[in-house]
């Protein structure tokens, strides 16, 4: 169901707000409504203009704790704000200064772990560099070039080149080396490897660094190491001085996010003077509280003289949409993530929730009827809502347990149909009558979400909806008399004459048909007719009517479904025990294990998909809108 609400108007003295909030606001929950926009009209109130205190220090503190692997606020006492604020600076100057190092040392493995990818490729090369770099008359250029390339400058320009290519290493792409040419013939080489794609590369050699590239590598890997070492050190030292300060820090940033929150809870006031004292300003706040919690709030405000509160109905608050809150008993109260997924109920219409609990599980068991593979299910989804607050889990949990009592109405035990008898009958026993009995369960259905459209539309005093609507009063007679006489033609009755079926089913069609003019005409209105040519709006009436009547057949067939997943439920276990060989006396147990396995994980989620199918599509659009927007409490603290 959907909790009553209440429109609250708080007011008091702006000095009071923090003690109000932490006093009183802080023990409910309350939807808060933008207060300027609630008092738009009155010229005396303004925004709140002051700047969150909290914010910057608050970030310092966000700051520290990104480097504190445990965050256990429970049972942490509050501080004052000075003292919060002396023990988050406190912390801060402490790790400043082995931040900042920390820093410097990362900047640091950066460029070595640079040095050592670029030194790599020519580890091979076993020369001093200190002596190519001393070279007078021959020039050279270290750099990489892609193999197909090396391939052809290797066949067609090696020996005619005044040049010498040392290969240094190479991969799938890349061939890496030096090239040495005469310094009189270094522009026109130099050419031809650009020809080649040649790309040079600067090694990062000290200037002061005698020995072979070799040699380079390894001493830039031992100084990366030692910087690793320095950084785990350091980052031990960091940790032990936020370990040292972890209760004080914790408890700073919990009483400073807590007074933080609150604070923001302005930007949803507003503020407005009082009319014999210019100088006092109040502050005003709007927004929506549960009938309980009124009560309670009212309760606690009573003997506050600086607290003031107004309270309206929903239906004079002067908001178009209250929002939506909704409280179902604990084994419905998982089915309201499917109600959300399609639309909160508005303020006021009928939940559903309820209503998708019974059928859902109603037509998952009628579909997945086993006893064992049903337990299964109930066990497993009861776990995960329990422990791992899944909340599928609730929603499997009872689908599994009414599949477990459709199980003993079908004789089935993990696929063995042997074992106990069938309390009503067996699926595929009569799959004609197996097929009819799901579709006689989706005519009640679409029955009782007619009724249900119809229950919302008096409720809303809609009396096109509740009369002329294709599920109301008159798609009610029309398709309640049709499906009356297919079932009278089907079990050898006598279905009514001519002339009553034309009144009880086509008297309500002309009413849909006519049914924009019929309201207009009860309403009093001038224009009975809507606005453009008579004969479009005929055209178009007649258009939608046969939609109607092709709805309510296509409806209803979609219902066979769950008479052919009982079916396919049956058929499918029914394979399996073939393939273990069940009849012949020595069935194999591993493939009735995997084939349970099997059918319950990919049959169950295909029949949990098919039966949101039919609630969503054959009855939730029937009676339900689904656009009410969400009650969402503003976080007090």
């Amino acid at each position: 169901m959907i909790e009553r609400m209440k429109y609250l108007n708080i007011t008091g003295p702006k000095s009071d707000l923090d003690r109000m909030i932490n006093a009183y606001l802080s023990k409910y929950e309350i939807h808060l409504e933008n207060a300027m926009a609630e008092l738009s009209k009155v010229q005396e109130v303004r925004p709140f203009l002051e700047a969150n205190p909290y914010r910057e220090i608050l970030m310092k503190a966000e700051a520290v704790l990104e480097r504190m692997p445990e965050r256990d606020y429970e049972g942490i006492p509050e501080m004052t704000d000075e003292e919060a604020f002396l023990a988050i600076n406190k912390a801060v100057e402490s790790i400043q200064a082995l931040t900042d190092e920390r820093e410097s040392l990362k900047e640091q493995k950066q460029q070595l772990s640079k040095k050592v990818s670029q030194l790599e490729p020519y580890r091979m090369m076993e020369y001093d560099l200190r002596k190519i770099q001393d070279f007078k008359f021959i020039k050279f250029r270290f750099g990489r070039m892609p193999l197909e390339y090396y391939q052809k400058f290797t066949i067609y320009a090696y020996d005619s080149l005044e040049a010498v290519f040392y290969e240094c290493g190479r991969n799938t792409d890349y061939v890496w080396g030096v090239y040495f040419v005469p310094a009189a013939a270094a522009e026109r080489v130099n050419a031809v490897f650009s020809i080649l794609h040649f790309e040079e590369e600067v090694l990062p050699v000290p200037e002061d660094f005698v020995g072979t590239p070799e040699e380079v590598y390894q001493a830039t890997v031992k100084e990366l190491k030692q910087v690793r070492s320095q950084m785990r050190k350091l980052k031990k030292k960091l940790s032990q001085a936020l370990e040292e300060q972890k209760e004080d820090i914790l408890c700073a940033y919990y009483s400073i996010k807590k007074r933080s929150e609150n604070f923001d809870i302005r930007k949803m006031a507003a503020c407005a003077n009082n009319d014999e004292n210019a100088n006092q300003v109040f502050y005003i706040l709007c927004g929506w509280m549960t009938a309980e919690d009124t009560r309670s709030f009212l309760q606690d405000i009573e003997k506050d003289e600086n607290v003031y509160c107004i309270t309206k109905d929903s239906k004079d608050s002067g908001i178009a949409k209250p929002p939506t809150k909704l409280k179902n008993l604990g084994v419905f109260k998982p089915f309201e993530l499917f109600v959300e997924m399609y639309g909160l109920p508005a303020y006021g219409e009928f939940d559903p929730t309820m209503f998708i609990g019974l059928t859902y599980s109603l037509m998952f068991g009628c579909m997945f009827g086993d006893v064992g593979q049903g337990l299964l299910l109930a066990i497993g989804g009861f776990w995960f809502y329990k422990y791992k607050k899944m909340v599928l889990g609730g929603i499997v949990a009872l689908a599994g347990a009414v599949s477990t009592v459709f199980g003993f109405l079908y004789g089935s035990i993990f696929g063995l149909e042997e074992v106990i008898p069938a309390l009503w009958r067996r699926p595929m026993s009569d799959i004609m009558t197996t097929l009819i009995i799901a579709v006689v369960f989706g005519v009640a259905l679409i029955v009782i979400a007619m009724l249900l459209h119809i229950f919302n539309a008096v409720k809303n005093r809609d009396f096109e909806k509740a009369v002329l609507d294709p599920s109301g009063v008159a798609g009610l007679l029309v398709y309640g008399s049709a499906a009356a006489s297919v079932g009278l033609m089907f079990t050898g009755h006598t279905v009514p004459g001519t002339v009553v079926l034309c009144i009880v089913i086509g008297l309500p069609l002309l009413a849909i048909f006519l049914k924009e003019p019929l309201n207009n005409f009860l309403q009093h209105k001038k224009k009975i007719f809507p606005a453009g040519s008579k004969v479009m709006f005929f055209v178009e009436a007649f258009v939608e009517l046969f939609d109607v009547v092709l709805s309510y057949a296509t409806n209803t067939i979609s219902f066979v479904r769950v008479g052919a997943f009982a079916l396919s439920h049956a058929g499918m276990m029914g394979v399996v025990m073939t393939l273990a060989g069940l009849e012949s006396g020595h069935p194999n147990f591993l493939i009735i294990v995997l084939g349970n396995i099997l059918v319950t994980g990919l049959e169950g989620l295909v029949v949990g998909i098919q039966v949101l199918r039919l609630e969503y599509y054959e009855m939730f659009s029937r009676f339900y809108s689904g656009t009410g927007r969400a009650f969402q409490p503003f976080k007090v603290n």
